[in-house]
């Protein structure tokens, strides 16, 4: 064995053979150095070498992971995104990326590969899709080094980006860098038919100003869990009013699909998985014929259906949350549980393929394992069609 003594302090500069950790720790430290200043032909680049590094080390390649990993042998891989069926008849296939969590990258660099493996998922499909939705938490503390990062990495994608806002990019400045970077957190278009709806739904009441908070301490309660000082989410009245001036312009028989990173129903209060004016916003989308609510926040494989809304879930690339203690919803299928010796089980990114009546096919792109598809003739049956697959290892 050789001695390694200098491994975390730059490249090793005498002769012989050099450890992995040596050489990971090089890697890393240029991979670093680079993100501010990578252009989109750069991160192929290095997302190619990459591969290319590993291929040579006889390791298979799944093509859609910028992270190299092996098979069983014989075993066939599927490709993260991969749909059930083929988009056809007018529809059209987005891409979205979740959760991403990032530090700083002198704190947590894992977070930050894992976004690179995301983008490099989703710059593989071909076809491409026809835009890339980002689903909000792309910081972890709403610090300014965090979401520059974030947003530099995202320029890499390739296909057209639309981005929403979750609590975590929020509530350190109260979205001025956000912002910044992104535009309104508030927006819709149409594409092909659809109309689609960005919606800011994680407007917390006032805790922080009676309790004398710094910027840092409200951004740290936010972030929390069962503290017992912050409200609940809500799309609040101002965003409402948005919302039904929006809709208001818009034929009833159009198909909506609406991106929130809130879920926008009621799941479990204790972790903010809930929406305390979800009936309201409901209200404003019941008149519809057609609606899906795509929806971030939960880190997780989740599935509902109130009237005529269908709800899906995303996975975040950070990682996953167990499912609510209080129970789930009848249509989610549950994912497998996560391996807890494997850091990026359970999560992923994935796509959603957009039929023209509006019902979507949603593809969860679980990383390391075949990818799930909870499909629009599951949602419209009730769940009594095209069921998908049971898993073997139920989520605690």
């Amino acid at each position: 064995m050789t001695n390694d003594d200098d491994q975390t302090n730059g490249p090793r500069r005498g002769r012989g053979p050099r450890s992995v950790e040596t050489v990971y720790m090089e890697e890393r430290a240029a991979v670093m150095q680079a993100l501010p200043r990578l252009s989109r032909r750069g991160f192929m680049k290095v997302s190619l070498g990459a591969m290319g590094a590993a291929a040579a080390a006889g390791v298979t390649i799944n093509p859609h992971s910028f992270q190299p990993i092996r098979f069983v042998p014989g075993a066939r891989a599927a490709e993260p995104g991969a749909a059930a069926g083929d988009v056809g008849g007018g529809g059209f296939r987005i891409a979205y990326i979740s959760d991403s969590h990032l530090y700083k990258k002198e704190l947590n660099d894992r977070f930050v590969r894992s976004l690179l493996r995301a983008v490099d998922d989703v710059n593989a499909m071909d076809p491409q899709p026809d835009f890339v939705l980002y689903g909000g938490d792309l910081a972890q503390l709403g610090q300014p080094e965090e979401l520059d990062l974030g947003a530099e990495i995202l320029k890499s994608v390739k296909a057209p980006l639309h981005v929403m806002v979750g609590e975590h990019d929020w509530y350190f400045d109260m979205g001025e860098r956000w912002r910044r970077h992104f535009g309104d957190d508030n927006y819709s278009f149409d594409h092909k038919g659809v109309h689609f709806v960005v919606i800011n739904s994680v407007v917390e009441k006032d805790f922080w100003t009676a309790r004398g908070m710094s910027p840092m301490e409200r951004m740290k309660t936010v972030a929390g869990l069962d503290n017992g000082k912050q409200s609940s989410f809500t799309v609040g009245d101002a965003n409402r009013a948005w919302l039904a001036g929006d809709l208001a312009k818009v034929d009833k028989g159009t198909p909506l699909v609406v991106f929130s990173h809130s879920p926008l129903y009621k799941l479990y209060k204790n972790w903010n998985f809930w929406t305390d004016d979800a009936d309201e916003v409901q209200a404003l989308l019941r008149p519809f014929k057609t609606v899906t609510v795509i929806h971030g926040h939960t880190h997780q494989v989740l599935t509902n259906r109130i009237g005529n809304i269908s709800f899906h879930g995303m996975l975040s690339t950070a990682w996953p949350w167990p499912y609510a203690p209080e129970g789930l919803p009848e249509m989610t299928i549950q994912m497998n549980r996560p391996d807890p010796f494997n850091p990026e089980d359970g999560c992923g990114d994935g796509s959603v393929i957009v039929h023209p009546d509006g019902l979507v096919d949603k593809v969860y792109g679980l990383w390391n394992r075949n990818p799930m598809t909870v499909s629009a003739k599951y949602m419209t049956s009730g769940g009594e069609a095209d069921r998908p697959k049971v898993p073997n290892a139920k989520s605690y």
